[in-house]
């Protein structure tokens, strides 16, 4: 009877232990896991999102975001009843920007291109880390508390040098906070975003909120998903700029 107690009382015990150090792959294990499962996760081979873009000054921009595997995205946003695109065939990153009076597609500057670069990466970095140029460590073995959550932080170098921090929950291992520096306009920028409303999609967890921001700001952005949709076929046309109009020559000035 006595040992009886004694290993109920263990078994109590343990429920209210705080979270357990862990080894990072093991946390890397358990997120992909949680997000469906490696094979399931490769097995996808396109995405398409469709939600809404809230700014800072109340305006909403309207978006579709298009993911080819393995590394083509279009961004497609309507403002101000112009519609604009960010897009990266694997190889070019190239946008067109009528609200700054761009009407022709055009290459995008280094800096952007890395940040369009990086988001195309279809899978992130917990999968093909090496292949793709990550670099991955964990801050400390035993859980920090962010926001008045436990959690693992895991330092997140991407083939750029740029550095994320995922913060991400002991119980589900979803990242819930990301923050980092992000060199912006020649000027470098600490950023801090939340991460959640996951919700299942085909077997597969996306979180369908973020909310952004410049790290001690009390404003920013937030976007929400309406729709994600699996497998859908995309003509891989829409990831390539399209090639400049040619200019118009005034009737007078043609020759004859």
């Amino acid at each position: 009877m006595l040992k009886r107690l004694m290993m109920i009382g263990l078994g109590v015990s343990m429920l209210v232990l705080p979270a357990s150090a862990m080894n990072l792959q093991d946390i890397i294990a358990k997120n992909l896991d949680a997000r469906g499962g490696k094979d399931k996760l490769l097995a996808v081979n396109s995405v398409v999102i469709t939600g809404t873009m809230h700014m800072p000054n109340g305006m909403e921009a309207p978006f579709t975001w298009k993911w080819e595997r393995p590394d083509k995205l279009r961004m497609e946003f309507t403002l101000q009843g112009m519609t604009g695109v960010q897009a990266y065939d694997g190889t070019t990153a190239w946008m067109l920007m009528p609200f700054m009076g761009k009407t022709e597609p055009e290459k995008m500057p280094e800096e952007a291109a890395k940040r369009v670069e990086e988001q195309a990466d279809f899978d992130g970095p917990f999968l093909d880390t090496e292949k793709k140029g990550y670099k991955l460590e964990l801050v400390d073995e035993k859980p920090v508390t962010v926001e008045g959550t436990d959690a693992y932080k895991v330092k997140v170098t991407n083939k750029f040098g740029d550095v994320t921090y995922l913060y991400l929950d002991t119980e589900y291992f979803l990242p819930f906070k990301e923050e980092g520096k992000r060199t912006i306009r020649g000027q470098e920028i600490e950023f801090e975003a939340s991460i959640g409303d996951y919700k299942k999609v085909d077997g597969l967890l996306f979180p369908f909120s973020t909310q952004s921001k410049m790290k001690g700001s009390e404003q920013g952005q937030s976007i929400t998903f309406d729709k994600i949709e699996i497998g859908k076929d995309i003509d891989d046309a829409e990831f390539v700029m399209p090639e400049p109009k040619p200019t118009a020559v005034p009737e007078d000035q043609k020759q004859k």
